[in-house]
């Protein structure tokens, strides 16, 4: 295993993991991952993704990162990490205007977003976008199949177009399968504040909702607590971890590790380009799916339909 250091978000403590130096033209990688590693959404799936280069790459590669940072803090974070390292990774749309405006200043330094989205272009940036609402689209149609009180609910974080977009998609994916469903949408203003997640979950709750669904970081927490007390059931998001905790009987894959090892994978060869590329469907499971755990063969064959006419375009989703 190759050398990782950790920095804190004061940037002042410097923790150290591993025990094999890299070698001396090893690729450096500095990765700042906004959120906790080990919030069970999109910074552990990335923070997973990472852990799987290291695996994969060994001592060809040197990573440095920095996690659970205010967002005040984001320039900063990755001028330290652009100072030393060869590709920067930014998981999380969130890191995407300052990954811009920091890349002008470092031309030499690769920069690549995962959960980027289309628009200002450099030389030195690629964006990779994970298609949140095209799989969203798949994961309502799976909750509706799921729901036996013909209600769901979504919780997003942050109020933003992609977020946004996923939701609106989530419910459009479940009318698919019941025209005349339930469903409540609510957004808490912060992928991380358990109490309002937990509240907003519990409001549906109220109205009848029994399958949720989210876009939350440490957020989920909250959530959980509300399915767990109310006996309701969470559509996952981010990873396949069927199996492993009742409360989920589905969850959609959106590829968050899988872009982090893309990115690696990418400057490790040679072969990094810059500019936006878009994921999800069209780049096969790792990228974007969606798992109902114990599935019958009815909602297997549906749910493979709907991903197959969402990639006709016989299915329009939104953006982001």
């Amino acid at each position: 295993m190759t050398l990782t250091k950790t920095l804190v978000a004061a940037f002042g403590c410097v923790a150290l993991f591993g025990a094999t130096p890299a070698l001396a033209d090893a690729l450096n990688v500095g990765i700042l991952i906004p959120g906790s590693k080990s919030d069970k959404g999109w910074m552990e799936s990335g923070y997973d993704g990472l852990v799987a280069a290291q695996e994969k790459h060994g001592d060809e590669i040197e990573v440095q990162m920095i996690e659970n940072i205010n967002y005040a803090d984001m320039e900063q974070a990755i001028t330290q990490l652009a100072m030393q390292n060869d590709l920067v990774i930014g998981v999380g749309g969130q890191t995407q205007a300052a990954v811009f405006k920091i890349a002008k200043r470092f031309p030499d330094t690769k920069f690549s977003i995962v959960g980027g989205n289309e628009g200002e272009t450099l030389p030195n940036v690629a964006g990779y976008d994970v298609k949140q609402a095209e799989i969203a689209f798949v994961a309502g149609a799976a909750a509706a199949m799921l729901s036996e009180n013909g209600a769901v609910s979504y919780v997003g974080g942050m109020e933003i177009p992609s977020i946004v977009n996923a939701g609106t998609e989530f419910g459009n994916g479940a009318r698919y399968i019941k025209p005349d469903i339930k469903y409540f949408e609510t957004y808490t203003g912060d992928f991380d504040d358990v109490a309002k997640s937990k509240e907003a979950t519990l409001a549906a709750i109220a109205q009848g909702a029994d399958v949720h669904y989210h876009i939350l970081n440490l957020g989920l927490r909250g959530m959980e607590q509300a399915a767990k007390d109310e006996d309701t059931k969470i559509v996952g998001s981010y990873t396949d971890r069927c199996g492993t905790d009742p409360l989920y009987p589905a969850y959609s894959v959106t590829g968050v590790g899988y872009q982090v090892q893309y990115a690696i994978d990418q400057a490790t060869a040679g072969t990094w380009e810059a500019g936006y590329k878009p994921f999800g469907l069209q780049m096969g499971p790792d990228a974007s799916d969606m798992i109902v755990c114990g599935a019958t063969d009815e909602m297997k064959t549906k749910i493979e339909e709907i991903k197959e006419k969402i990639l006709s375009g016989e299915i329009e989703v939104l953006e982001g």
